[in-house]
């Protein structure tokens, strides 16, 4: 009967890990924004460089997706929310999905 400590503590280092696993943001691309408007939202709200952010932003553009940002999940799921609030298509991942 000594096995249900060991279970527990196994499923409680699962869910440590499966906390602490980076995600990413992926933005779309999408019909309605002008590049240059994606560019500015990158610029304005993630602090990216005029140059970083046209990168991005042709990755967008050229490829249909670019990964803007990775972190935890909370601050992914809240920089999803912001760009949604900016009119951009965006989901987020686990980074090893991306």
């Amino acid at each position: 009967m000594t096995a249900m400590p060991d279970v527990l503590e196994h499923v409680e280092q699962v869910q440590a890990l499966q906390v602490d696993q980076p995600y990413v943001l992926i933005v779309w691309n999408d019909p309605v924004n002008l590049m240059s408007y994606v560019s500015y939202v990158f610029r304005s709200y993630f602090g990216y460089s005029e140059t970083r952010a046209e990168e991005l932003m042709m990755q967008v553009h050229q490829q249909g997706r670019s990964v803007v940002a990775s972190g935890n999940r909370e601050k992914i799921e809240s920089d999803v929310a912001a760009m949604h609030g900016f009119g951009l298509w965006a989901t987020l991942t686990k980074a090893d999905a991306a």
